[in-house]
Order: structure tokens, then sequence, then C-alpha cells
């Protein structure tokens, strides 16, 4: 009964996860999406030393009776499985309620019935909307600034109702921008690194004075482990960055430089956000996660932020990781 289940495994965040969890010896189901290829996402491209090393459990995190049974003979659970590309909450809203908040119902409700022992649920930093004042600490005010937020949101506050009315032991994880291997085109620095990776140098972009404040993935997976490990936390909501805040714009020339290349940034109207729907700001204070979780970014400040760049820019070079990713199109 140490089984640890990881919904949203064979995702970006999710993968990472899986394979430091397996290489520090946790006995890890991931639930991955069920589709007729039997493609279990970036988990079919984890490092050899961990294939064959989990359990695979595919289902949909939107049926409540997949979720159950995945749950079964688990200590905890880490939810991770959300839809999270801002840009495709305005076009298909409905999808994310069914998801985002329908899908961690259906998480909840199953981790109390079968009495697990500890449940990650996995936030995010644009629940904050546009900074008020950083860094951000977790009692910022909540503003759900577009579709995609306003469901994570209402699942955050169903995971704390849950704690509240049933005594469940649930930790909210707010993890910042995360970046790194596999992540989805749709997040600004695979946006940019891809074109740079296929010989673009003129990058087409949104608006570029929004700052962000990036946590490379393997910390970010560093504080999940963190968190399941740890007692802390029950009932509380924890924030995860680096607490060093970029522009857009700077940040295209930073990964311009790491890459090696002289780049220029041009407009397209298509990638920006309806005008009250940006977030213009976002820097965390991480100073709750190190108190609780003895957790702290090892990819910190601006050199730190560059050395991940390089690492995930390295990853993307590669011809048989980039061949995944529609450089030519945007992806929603």
């Amino acid at each position: 009964m140490n089984k640890i289940l990881i919904t949203g495994a064979d995702g970006f965040i999710g993968s990472h996860l899986t394979e430091m969890l397996v290489r520090q010896g946790h006995d890890v189901r991931a639930f991955t999406l069920y589709n007729s290829l039997n493609s279990w996402g970036w988990l079919d491209h984890v490092a050899p030393d961990v294939k064959n090393e989990f359990e695979v459990f595919s289902g949909d995190i939107r049926d409540e009776y997949s979720v159950r049974s995945a749950m079964e003979g688990c200590r905890s659970v880490i939810h991770l499985a959300a839809l999270v590309a801002i840009p495709y909450s305005y076009r298909s809203p409905s999808s994310y309620v069914d998801t985002n908040v329908r899908g961690t119902l259906n998480v909840l409700a199953a981790a109390r019935d079968l009495n697990i022992q500890r449940v990650i649920h996995t936030s995010t930093s644009e629940v904050y909307g546009s900074a008020r004042f950083v860094p951000i600490t977790e009692q910022h005010p909540i503003v759900g600034q577009s579709p995609y937020s306003a469901t994570k949101i209402a699942a955050d506050q169903l995971a704390y109702a849950y704690y509240a009315s049933y005594g469940l032991p649930v930790v909210i994880i707010r993890p910042f921008n995360t970046y790194g291997p596999r992540q989805s085109a749709r997040a600004v620095i695979p946006t940019i690194i891809s074109q740079i990776a296929v010989g673009t140098r003129c990058i087409k972009l949104g608006a570029t004075s929004p700052t962000r404040d990036f946590t490379f993935v393997s910390d970010t997976a560093a504080a999940f482990v963190a968190a399941i490990n740890s007692e802390g936390g029950v009932g509380e909501v924890v924030n995860l960055g680096s607490m060093f805040e970029i522009s857009i714009g700077d940040l295209a020339q930073i990964i311009g430089d790491v890459m090696g290349v002289s780049v220029e940034v041009s407009s397209d109207e298509s990638r920006y956000r309806p005008e009250a729907s940006e977030v213009t700001r976002l820097m965390a204070n991480n100073e709750k996660a190190r108190l609780l979780f003895s957790w702290q970014p090892k990819y910190r400040g601006r050199e730190g932020l560059k050395e991940g760049l390089k690492i995930t820019s390295d990853w993307f070079r590669d011809g048989k990781n980039l061949q995944y990713y529609k450089t030519e199109i945007y992806n929603l």
C-alpha cells in the first residue's frame, strides 16, 4: 500500500516526475489518457533505466469509474492531469470545466472513499491574475482572468473543500511557469526555442512586456517528491517558483544568446490574449515551500535560468525530439 498514483503522468511535468520517483525507488502507477494508438505520451520516451519500472493505467480523468479503478491499492495520489493551454481555453471552455473541475472532483471523491493517505493537487500561478504585489505569497488575491485559470481556481477550491469538509489530507501545490525538455509548444519557451532550432531568426510572439517566474522542470518535480514524502502542508497552498522574474522580450534575447544566434521578435496578433485577460506580472515567494518541504530550486536567478535554457535548447535541437513539434504553426 505504498503505491503512488500520478494522474497526467503522460504529460510534461508528469513524465519527469515519474522518472524521478522511480529512480528513488517508489512504486508508481502512471495514469495516462486512453487513446486508440495505445500511446503513453512522453512516458514512451523516458530514459532506459526507467522504462518498464512503473505500472501504466490508461483511462480518462473525466470518468469517475476509471479514476477510482486507477486509485485502488494506492496510498497517495499526485494529481497533475489537466488541460493547461490558455489560448485553447478561450475556444473550448467547457472542455476545461470537464477536465479540470470534474476531473479533480473525481480524484477527490475516489481518494475520500478509498481512504487515500495523501493527495497532492496541482494548481497554477495563473489563479493569481496580474500581480498586485511581488513576490506573490499564498495570501495574494485570486483572480480568474482566463477560462483556464477560472477552472483551476474552482479545482483548488474543491480540493480545499474536501480537506475542510471531510478531512481529506490534501496539499495544494501551486507551480509558477515550469519549463524544460518535453514541454508543449503552446508554452513560450518551447515556442521560441523550436522556432530558432529550425532556422528562424525573426521569432513570432504575442505580448513581450509581461513578466514570468520560470522554474526548471527538475526543480518542480523535486518539489512534488518533497511534498509526497513530507507530512506537512495538509490543507495548505504552497507556491513553487524561483523568485526571479523576466519579461518575455528579454527571455527571447537570452534564449538567442544561449543558442548562439541573434534574434528579432515580431508581433503576431493571433498570439495575443484578450487585453483584460493578459496576466502582466508573476513572481513567486517560495518561502513556504522551503519551510514546509525544505525545497529550494537549484536553477535560480538569471544564471540558473540560462543553465536550464541550455539544457532545454540542447534537447529541442536534437532532431529525434524536434520532430514531435510543428514549428511552422501557432500551437494553441
